[in-house]
């Protein structure tokens, strides 16, 4: 019998048959183990965990996408923002803010008080914003003394200044909603 060498390819092929075959009885050997015990009936709670089921569509072979609107589509002053004003002379922080309003759904209100504050001059730091939420942006613009009151039946949004009576009190009670400041203590809050 001729001897066979680690090069030859029948010596090659006995080593591939081998280690498959050992790694297939490999695969196949199992052990048992025994299923939990299922719990005794005193034990077992009448509430029952209620499960959501959220419908979702197949976009492609592996993509399912729920279909249920994202948080910032329901609370549009959460949605993010990246704002260049563009350069002009004159620029006011009232046409920065309509500027960062044009295709957020709010507009501006027109009331007497923030018109002042409408009327002040951009200050250069702000002619670029962003990445913001909305609400950050109309407060960055208006800066500390001024408080972001928001009419969510017409959208509108409007500025007062802080300890003063909201733009909408000639509306019915609860037609507008203040923004609180993320950065003031609970406390100081209206």
């Amino acid at each position: 019998m001729p001897s066979l060498s680690p090069r030859d390819p029948l010596h090659c092929r006995l080593a591939l048959t081998l280690l498959s075959s050992l790694g297939l009885l490999a695969g196949c050997a199992t052990s048992r183990v025994a299923p939990p015990a299922p719990p005794p009936a005193s034990v077992v709670s009448a509430e029952q965990p209620t499960t959501e089921l959220v419908p979702v569509a197949r976009y492609g072979r592996y993509t399912l996408v729920e279909l249920v609107p994202e948080p910032v589509q329901r609370d549009l002053l959460q949605q993010a923002v990246e704002v260049s004003i563009p350069p002009m002379l004159d620029a006011s922080v009232g046409d920065a803010m309509r500027h960062v309003l044009l295709r957020s759904g709010y507009r501006l209100c027109d009331a007497a008080e923030a018109a002042s504050l409408y009327a002040l001059p951009l200050p250069a730091a702000h002619l670029r914003l962003g990445p913001l939420m909305l609400r950050d942006a109309l407060l960055t613009l208006a800066g500390p003394a001024w408080e972001l009151s928001v009419d969510d039946v017409t959208r509108q949004v409007c500025f007062s200044r802080h300890g003063a009576p909201t733009f909408l009190s000639a509306n019915p009670p609860g037609a507008a909603t203040p923004v609180p400041d993320a950065d003031r203590p609970e406390e100081m809050q209206p």
